[in-house]
């Protein structure tokens, strides 16, 4: 509680020694980063949610086969989902998700990396 009085008192105390521009550039470069730390959170927790569709399909539903009732599994789960969540979840994605789960099995592998890597990126080199 002392500490945030602290910083909350020298915060008065600059602001009056802040012009309106100051101020202003100030509050941006706080939303800026912010916005930047969100977004890279959010875009860790999408590769992550493909990845998990991709392999709870791969093993759960298609039990690890790759047969022709398989592909319509798919392509009805896709029309749902796209229809409920939109294109994002269209055949093409959830069969790079599929991909993307047997090239990357392990979960400690991923994780890490969907630090790094964004879903675009994974599309780029995974088609």
């Amino acid at each position: 509680m002392a500490k945030a009085k602290k910083q909350k008192d020298e915060l008065v105390a600059n602001s009056s020694q802040i012009d309106e521009k100051s101020l202003f550039l100030r509050v941006s470069e706080i939303i800026e980063k912010r916005k930047a730390r969100a977004g890279s959170y959010v875009n860790q927790e999408v590769t992550l949610m493909y990845w998990e569709i991709g392999k709870f399909i791969n093993q759960t539903m298609l039990a690890g086969e790759r047969a022709e009732y398989g592909k319509q599994i798919v392509a009805t789960l896709s029309q749902q989902l796209t229809e409920k969540y939109g294109k994002s979840f269209d055949y093409t994605n959830i069969r790079r998700m599929m991909q993307f789960s047997i090239r990357f099995p392990n979960i400690e592998i991923v994780a890490p990396l969907a630090q790094q890597l964004n879903w675009s990126i994974l599309l780029k080199y995974y088609p």
